[in-house]
This record gives C-alpha cells, structure tokens and sequence, in this order.
C-alpha cells in the first residue's frame, strides 16, 4: 500500500450556513491502480491499433468505457468472445487463473492490468492456501474483485458478505483461519465484520497488511471529515463502482443530511437542492476529474459558486504499466509512463 501523508485541514466551517457553497474533497477521483489500467488500454490501442479487446470493464465508469469504446476498444464478458490470436487486456479488478488458461488455449496476447493493490490480494489467498488456512474473504456476492481472488483457491475461500453474513459462514479448523478483503470496501463495516468474525473464531490472523487500498481509504476520510458541514452530498461515480457506492453510504453515515450518486451533472435533480447552503462533492478512485469540474460548474450556475477544497491527504503514488506492455512500447520507441488522457 502508498504511503501517504496526513496533512492539516484546509478549512473551517463558517460561522454561517447561509452562503452557498461547495465543499470538494481531496483527494477524490483517479487511484494510481485506475490510472494504470485506463492508460494501459490508451497505449495498447496506440500500439497495436484497433481493435483491442478488455475482458469486462476496464473500469467501474461509463464515460471511461464509453470513451474507449469509441476509440477501438472493444469490451466482452468472457475470453471466448476474442477472436483466436488477438490481444486482450484484464481489467483493474483481477481475473482467476483459469481465466489465464482460457486465454493461453485461445492463443490471445494478454495484458494484466489488475490493480497491484489486489494482485497482492491474490498473493495473500494462495499463500494462506498453501499452508491450508480457511480463508475469510469479505466481499460483496458476485463482484469481479472477489471472483478473481476467490479464483485462486476455491476450496479454501468463504465468501463473507458484510457483517450479517458472520452466522453463516463455518471452517475446519478454527485454529486456521485468515480474513482477507476486496479492496473497495467501507472499512467501518469490513472492522465491524471483522470484530463480528473474531467473536465467532477467536485465533482468527489479521492479513499480512492492510487489504482495502489507500485510495478507498482516503476517500472515506475526506468524506467523514466532510459530512457534518455538508447537506447534501454528490458523488460521482457509476453505480457498478463499489467504492464510489460506500461514499454515499458513508457521507449518510457520518452527518450529511441527504446524498446521491451520479456519473453525470445531467443527473442532478433540481429538487435536491432545496433549503441547502453547503453541497459536498466528491469522486470514486475510477472518476476522471473531467465529470467533477462539469459537476462544478453545474452548481455554480445555480449559485453555488463558492468552492472550498477539504484536503485530508497527499498522493503521489504511481504504477507502472503491465509489463507485456512495456516491453512491446520499448521495442517500439514509444514512451513507457504517462497519466490518462481522462485524469
């Protein structure tokens, strides 16, 4: 995980509520892992031209996706979709290792552009596999993230859905027990799940570091230091994006009066803004800066022109690209880093 530093607040709350304005939290938008994939798609269709081909989203982002696709990429659900021969790129969330076998039967070029963040995930599952722990994955049913890592030891995970799912959930060995987690969670309710899974498995291990990624994290606390002042809260992000849904779930949870998710100022309802002085914005770590700044100006037009960004981090960490890429953007001539075209 990127190290990141705490710094002081850069506002206060006015004595009055009555002026209208904006809070905007940072840090908000693109993590380092999105950055990496989006760019990855960028350079391989620079690359290799049109038509690339990305197993699932590339990212949890329509105008992302949609951007992509109107460059050449083209987004399929399985690898037997990709013709024999062509190049695919994994996307962000992880894949499981079969879905690399498929891949190599089918004779595809393969771009990993799985977060380092949950490649370590993935690490962590098969090294606790190995030395056959039970392995208490806490995860929403059904998401990319958790079916990739859940991949790598199927016989060994058990899907824990939130702390309600706790009852449920039996091992061998209760002396041999992990929890890992996806990395896009609410971390107030993955310790919560936790604390609830310790009462039930007491000898239960605490992975080897933290698995809810830095960005995840940061957002929440911007959001939670947000909240009291705030009356409404907006979100961008699409609804498909784990962590863009836990913070609307948590700006409720810490004091904002009402929030909604949006991926675009078009989908802001007029209605919302009724009796508020003080709109906080935000942005899931899969949002290009470009639908907050149109978020923004959509509020200024209806005189919430005063902004004040709330800083609760600094971060500066950058990954570099997969490396089948690199070494094809090498041989090329071609430049090796680079930030989106949508940062």
């Amino acid at each position: 995980m990127g190290v990141v530093t705490a710094q002081p607040e850069t506002t206060g709350t006015p004595t009055s509520l009555k002026t209208k304005r904006v809070l905007l939290a940072a840090p908000r938008g693109y993590c380092a892992g999105v950055d990496r994939a989006v760019v990855a798609v960028e350079k391989a269709l620079d690359l290799y031209g049109p038509p690339v081909y990305v197993r699932k989203e590339i990212v949890h982002n329509k105008h992302v996706v949609s951007t992509l696709q109107a460059r050449g990429a083209i987004f399929v659900d399985e690898t037997d979709e990709v013709p024999e021969g062509e190049t695919v790129i994994f996307s962000a969330h992880g894949v499981a290792p079969i879905v690399h076998e498929e891949a190599a039967a089918r004779q595809l070029k393969t771009i990993d552009a799985t977060c380092p963040l949950v490649t370590k995930v993935h690490h962590e599952a098969k090294r606790f596999a190995a030395i056959d722990y039970d392995i208490l994955l806490i995860g929403h049913d059904g998401h990319e993230e958790v079916i990739g890592t859940a991949g790598e030891a199927p016989e060994h995970v058990h899907l824990v859905d939130g702390p309600g799912d706790v009852p449920n959930i039996e091992v061998r060995d209760p002396e041999k027990v992990v929890w890992l987690s996806q990395t896009t969670l609410s971390v107030d309710e993955t310790m919560e799940t936790v604390r609830r899974l310790r009462e039930r498995f007491p000898k239960l291990q605490n992975p080897p570091s933290d698995d809810i990624c830095y960005a995840t994290q940061n957002r929440q606390v911007a959001v939670k230091k947000m909240a009291p002042d705030v009356d409404l809260m907006i979100v961008v992000g699409s609804r498909n994006s784990s962590n863009s849904v836990r913070l609307v779930e948590v700006a409720l949870e810490h004091g904002a009066r009402d929030g909604h998710l949006v991926d675009f100022a078009t989908e802001i309802d007029e209605a919302w803004l009724a009796g508020v002085d003080t709109v906080g914005v935000t942005s899931g770590a899969s949002v290009p800066e470009i639908l907050v700044r149109d978020v923004l100006s959509w509020l200024a037009e209806r005189g919430y022109g005063e902004v004040q960004e709330v800083t609760t981090a600094e971060e500066s960490l950058v990954f570099s690209l997969p490396r089948e890429l690199r070494t094809d953007l090498k041989a090329a001539g071609m430049a090796t880093t680079g930030t989106s075209d949508h940062a």
